[in-house]
């Protein structure tokens, strides 16, 4: 049961990428980032920007299910908003 995990938006992004199938240059391509910028991320040292958060949703639900699975894992609160 995974009650009381906190998962990051560090995780997120990483996982995201390797879903993708995306190395971390490629995934910086992709959003218009450096590759410096993916790895502070992915490290938990900085987090994205709202513009950025934004192409990462976009990513999210063009992927259909496991996109889904990702945003239910790691934003759950944010797929109860768009339920309601």
């Amino acid at each position: 049961m995974k009650l009381g995990k906190l998962l990051k938006i560090s995780d997120l992004i990483r996982e995201l990428r390797q879903q993708l199938d995306l190395s971390q240059e490629k995934f910086a391509a992709k959003l218009g980032v450096s590759l410096r910028t993916v790895n502070r991320w992915e490290n938990g040292s900085t987090v994205p920007s709202q513009m950025a958060l934004k192409l990462i949703e976009e990513m999210l639900q063009k992927m259909g299910k496991p996109g889904k699975r990702l945003v239910n894992e790691y934003l759950p609160k944010a797929e109860q908003r768009e339920d309601s």
